[in-house]
């Protein structure tokens, strides 16, 4: 188990900084007008809903 938890922990934030870099990126073409509003709320909310839920496992594994 020790072998395993630093390549998980390596994978667990390759994918929060994928799914921060795909809101930004949806920011930034809203911004320029390339992505309509109701596209970046929907990808708000889907980063959102995740941290959410990462947050949530978290609290139960830990126990906080």
């Amino acid at each position: 188990m020790s072998r395993v938890k630093p390549v998980l922990d390596g994978i667990l934030k390759k994918l929060w900084s994928r799914k921060l870099m795909v809101w930004m990126t949806a920011t930034g073409l809203m911004v320029q007008g390339s992505l309509m509003s109701e596209d970046w709320v929907a990808v708000s909310l889907c980063y959102i809903g995740l941290e959410g839920l990462a947050d949530i496992a978290s609290r139960w594994k830990h126990g906080a």
